[in-house]
């Protein structure tokens, strides 16, 4: 049998990398923020943490919290027609007004 080439991160070299004034290390207060069940958010992923990942089809998009899963959140997003569930850590959510 032939091998499956390439998994999640696969074509995300720019993707993923971080410019070269945000290199470093992650605030604390990002990677524990807080999000409040119907807050928007936008999914933004952080290279440096690995945990809460989402697949990169959805790097840019807005959802909506639904609730906390642990120490990650529940975000409901459209993919294209369909609504998708993602569990996401807070260090890859940025909040939107």
């Amino acid at each position: 049998m032939v091998q499956r080439i390439g998994g999640q991160r696969r074509k995300t070299r720019s993707l993923l990398a971080r410019k070269i004034r945000q290199k470093g290390k992650l605030p604390i207060r990002k990677y524990l923020q807080e999000f409040q069940p119907g807050q928007k958010v936008a999914l933004v992923l952080e290279p440096s943490i690995a945990e809460g990942v989402f697949h990169r089809r959805f790097h840019g998009k807005t959802g909506v919290v639904l609730g906390k899963c642990g120490s990650c959140y529940e975000v409901a997003v459209m993919d294209v027609s369909k609504k998708k569930k993602l569990i996401v850590h807070p260090a890859h959510m940025k909040g939107v007004r």
